[in-house]
């Protein structure tokens, strides 16, 4: 004899043949059906959903399908599955009752139980995952400067969009096509040569395609910043920016332990294509990026991590302590801490190879986190509570895959294994763009092919630009605090005793250009935003979307990401399908020929 099932909505007794569970007993927790020839029972238990907002729910098996509420019965010990559906204009807020949380609600019923479906309003509410992710050391022109000729390449409708002017079109939006860069280089017959770049402007170094995934590294700091921005007058109010290649080269010149290959500077001046960062330049295709996203400040890693974590430097312009007898950590509020004080669920995940930490052990991954930057750190490290929210990596990826991320998350670069993209410091260690990239790639797809991609964002960028050209200059931002000018310059620093409260020698400046897209079912498609910010503008969206007060000053005047880079109202029904990485290019740190 057929076994029959009864659709929740069928209050008239008529029932489906479907070779199911048990038939639905209307306003019944509980009822008794017959089996095979009538001998015995079978108890059912009820299963209640009631859908709040404007989407509905069905279940696998069969019985539930309703917006508002629906009741259906099913054999004790049976694997319920739920599923959401939002309407149009409306996001799916998460469960609450038999589960909760924003992963498939997926439970064996044995008693009579009920589940609640929100849905959310179309709004910056509709996202409840948070994920900073930064990379480090490169700049916009060297990353992305030709990716409107990717776009021409590859079929994209051209846009707006501030890269390397060579790669702009002869018509059509602004702005057009111009000559390669091309900034003065070092003058080889100068006595000081070996040791000092001095300018010679009848020799030139034009913006070329690099040839090689690896690159030494260069100086991003404070002096050599500076002199990016000017090098016949760094503290002055004027910015050619002519001066990467002499900086480069001088710092190479001078290199601790001896110079390095590139002692001309060539390598400032390098790009990369599609060629060699393809998943790169098809996220940022494929989602909302910006041309006026820049470096907090210009100095060094740090400095600009201390900005994207807590909005200032605490009036450093080296790392606390290391070019000042103040080594205390910044005392300054950094955003878990004020996460934490306002009950929003925080996690920092750290990759622990390279490390020497095992995957469990937060005391030993917290030491690779950034957050040792703050006071907060020593609150952090004493509390085993607040330890819990250190993480590995491999965490981040179960979080991600079960839907359990933190409110707000930050995934610290992983230099100890080599793949934070940061300029090779050592011959013996080379760092291979495309290891990162890869790396990057699959902490992202994991993002996009989970449960915890629906309601999430992830801002990718760098933490500053690390000594590369960029063709625009640093832009006027707010002071954060009570710092305006660096408290620990040295003598002949590049503004030394200036004491300014305003320009390239305050902290009234941003840094260069760096790169970033918005990954998110929310993120605007194929999207060029050309609004100035900084990355303490990750700071504001974070503070808007769960109601907190600003950091500093510098957070508090920056725009509203929510209202330019996303779209509530029209997500991503399903997420691109990305490109693996392409890995095997040159690896090699031999001086580049431009």
């Amino acid at each position: 004899m057929n076994k029959f099932v009864c659709s929740s909505l069928l209050f008239t007794g008529i029932c489906l043949l479907a070779g199911c569970q048990g038939v639905v007993a209307p306003n019944s927790s509980q009822s008794t059906t017959g089996s095979g020839g009538g001998g015995g029972g079978t108890t059912t238990v009820a299963l209640t959903v009631t859908v709040t907002g404007t989407g509905s729910v069905t279940s696998s098996p069969n019985g539930i399908s309703c917006p508002g509420t629906c009741t259906a019965q099913f054999n004790p010990n049976t694997i319920v599955t739920l599923s959401e559906t939002a309407t149009s204009g409306a996001t799916f807020g998460g469960w609450s009752g038999s589960c909760t949380g924003m992963a498939t609600c997926s439970f064996t019923i044995t008693a009579a139980s009920s589940v609640t479906a929100l849905f959310n309003a179309a709004n910056l509410q509709s996202l409840n995952h948070i994920i900073i992710f930064a990379q480090e050391n490169r700049s916009f022109d060297h990353y992305f400067g030709y990716l409107r000729q990717y776009w021409k390449n590859n079929g994209i409708a051209d846009q707006s969009f501030d890269g390397l002017p060579q790669f702009n079109p002869t018509s059509g939006a602004a702005p057009l096509q111009g000559p390669a860069p091309s900034l003065p280089g070092c003058d080889p017959t100068n006595p000081n040569g070996p040791t000092i770049c001095t300018p010679d402007t009848s020799v030139t170094v034009p913006s070329f395609h690099m040839q090689s995934v690896c690159t030494e590294e260069l100086s991003p700091f404070w002096d050599e910043a500076h002199v990016d921005w000017n090098y016949a007058d760094p503290t002055g109010p004027t910015s050619p920016l002519n001066g990467f290649v002499i900086a480069g080269a001088t710092d190479a010149r001078q290199y601790p332990g001896g110079p390095v290959n590139d002692v001309n500077g060539y390598r400032t001046m390098g790009y990369f294509t599609d060629a060699d960062l393809n998943y790169y330049y098809f996220m940022a295709s494929s989602f909302a990026t910006s041309d006026r996203w820049f470096a907090p400040m210009m100095s060094r890693t740090q400095l600009n991590r201390a900005f994207l974590l807590a909005a200032t430097s605490g009036g450093y312009a080296y790392p606390p302590g290391s070019n000042s007898s103040d080594s205390q950590p910044l005392s300054a509020t950094p955003i878990f801490e004020a996460l934490q004080n306002a009950g929003i669920t925080w996690k920092i995940y750290v990759n622990s190879d390279g490390t020497g930490c095992a995957d469990t052990d937060s005391s030993c991954l917290i030491q690779h986190s950034y957050l040792n930057l703050f006071t907060y750190y020593s609150t952090v490290t004493a509390s085993s509570t607040l330890l819990q929210n250190i993480a590995s990596v491999n965490q981040y990826k179960n979080d991600v895959a079960n839907g359990t991320l933190p409110q707000v998350a930050l995934i610290e670069p992983a230099s100890d294994a080599g793949l934070d993209e940061h300029p090779s410091d050592s011959d013996q260690y080379p760092v291979n763009i495309q290891d990162g990239a890869n790396y990057v790639s699959g902490l992202i797809n994991a993002l996009m092919t989970s449960p915890s991609w629906k309601d999430s964002a992830l801002i990718f960028t760098y933490d500053e630009p690390g000594g590369f050209y960029d063709h625009q200059p640093p832009q006027p931002a707010a002071i954060p605090d009570q710092y305006a000018y660096p408290i620990d310059l040295q003598t002949n620093d590049a503004c030394d005793g200036l004491n300014a409260t305003s320009g390239v020698c305050s902290f009234a400046m941003t840094g260069y250009r760096i790169p970033m897209f918005v990954v998110s079912p929310f993120a605007k498609k194929n999207y060029v935003s050309h609004t100035i910010y900084d990355s303490t503008a990750i700071l504001t969206l974070i503070e808007k979307r769960f109601g907190l007060a600003a950091l500093t000053a510098r957070d508090k005047a920056q725009p509203d990401m929510s209202t330019d880079f996303f779209d509530f109202s029209a997500p991503w029904a399903t997420p691109p399908s990305p490109p693996a990485q392409t890995t095997g290019g040159t690896c090699s740190i031999a001086a580049p020929t431009p």
